[in-house]
């Protein structure tokens, strides 16, 4: 067995155009790259199937068995039953639609509380039910390192609460939240979660069962694979939930009822790239692989997280060492702790003047609120247009780039 990432073999799975550019790409938290496999099948798909699926006739079927096969591999990679999981445009769009699904279900007078620390994705569908009479409630952040201030939440639950909305890794920040214990809590009060997994996925395995969550939703373009996003949603909830879609959908129909953009055809056939990926790098790396999808892809976000910790820490050496250089976020390269992503601000320098410099380098990030901007007013960043420098890893980044990043921002600050 390997008992480390094999970044050369993982490296040789996505096209050459990817790493062959002379750049250090650390724009990841914004979207991954995407492995030769997840192209494979969306060119297969568009060259031998586009057509309408579900039809009697032979390249028809062919077209429904391949978006079948794509939805099945993604629910069970996190542990789900396919009809537990929609596939929709976007994970933005999904909470939308999520929200408008449950406000029904509501009075006037009951409550949602949304964490400062979410992407508005997770942000502003619930805040908007608020002209509907819903009330909604701030769940704050730590002033100076914008983490999520856990020991409010007993006090912000009340017997009204009826969800609450928070991320499982801050798309700014990367600390990792305890999802199954602040479900749990929340449970207590009789309350469900909707957890924003965008910032997570690309990082660790997704458990939704452990965790017990209500929903948890997550981008595909930030998991190798196409531009659109998956909701979980426990089956109860999803049934409760009323219809979105065209009214001749029935309520059992979660697929369509909560999808009312529809199914785009190609991309979801394409998804079953990303499991190919998966069980590529398991059969490398693993002499006995587990016998389950879930558990395959599990085994390998456990080199992705120990590779990735050893990026954090170079990253981490450096800046928190850096005088004039704020550091938002766990100051913890620990795979526990936080995801590689990185947030800051340099002293006399605006965030856009740091990001021009770096790619002048050849090293690829950006600067901005990164639909944030409730976080970064928190935190004491009132410009949000300039931002924060954001610089986020992958699993098939380097150690040599990392040191390409780190002796670029050596320069420029």
């Amino acid at each position: 067995m390997t008992r480390s990432l094999d970044l050369p073999f993982v490296r040789a799975q996505f096209p050459d155009a990817c790493f062959n550019d002379g750049w250090a790409f650390f724009e990841n938290a914004g979207g991954s790259y995407v492995p030769k496999s997840v192209v494979a099948r969306m060119t297969a798909y568009m060259s031998e199937c586009q057509v309408q699926p579900l039809a009697p006739y032979p390249k028809s079927q062919l077209a429904a068995r391949r978006m079948a096969e794509g939805h099945t591999a993604m629910a069970a990679m996190i542990g789900a039953e396919p009809g537990e999981v929609v596939i929709g445009p976007s994970t933005s769009m999904n909470v939308y639609v999520l929200t408008q699904a449950l406000r029904p279900l509501w009075r006037t007078g009951d409550e949602v509380i949304v964490a400062v620390l979410n992407h508005e994705a997770n942000s502003s569908p619930w805040r908007r039910l608020a002209e509907f009479g819903i009330v909604v409630k701030d769940w704050p952040v730590d002033a100076e390192t914008g983490a999520l201030r856990t020991d409010m939440l007993d006090a912000l639950l009340t017997d009204r609460t009826r969800l609450v909305a928070f991320p499982h890794v801050s798309n700014i920040t990367g600390d990792i939240n305890d999802v199954a214990a602040i479900t749990k809590q929340v449970h207590a009060a009789g309350a469900m979660v909707c957890v924003d997994g965008v910032a997570y996925a690309p990082h660790r395995a997704i458990d939704v069962k452990a965790w017990d969550v209500d929903f948890y939703l997550y981008s595909f373009y930030k998991v190798m694979g196409p531009h659109i996003g998956c909701l979980y949603g426990k089956r109860d909830r999803l049934l409760e939930a009323r219809g979105q879609g065209h009214l001749f959908f029935a309520e059992d129909d979660v697929q369509h009822k909560l999808n009312p953009a529809g199914p785009n055809h190609e991309t979801i056939a394409a998804l079953a790239g990303i499991a190919d990926y998966f069980e590529a790098l398991a059969a490398h790396h693993f002499d006995q692989p587990a016998n389950t999808l879930h558990a395959r892809a599990a085994q390998v976000f456990g080199l992705i997280a120990a590779h990735e910790q050893k990026l954090a820490e170079t990253f981490l050496d450096f800046t928190l060492n850096r005088p004039g250089l704020r550091l938002l976020g766990r100051h913890s390269a620990g795979a526990n702790d936080r995801a590689p992503t990185f947030s800051f601000t340099v002293e006399g320098k605006s965030s856009a003047e740091v990001v021009a410099a770096l790619t002048t380098q050849k090293v690829a990030c950006w600067n901005g609120d990164f639909y944030a901007p409730r976080l970064l007013q928190a935190v004491g960043v009132t410009d949000t247009t300039d931002g924060v420098v954001r610089t986020s890893m992958a699993h098939y980044n380097t150690e040599e780039e990392v040191g390409r990043l780190v002796g670029a921002l050596d320069q420029t600050i």
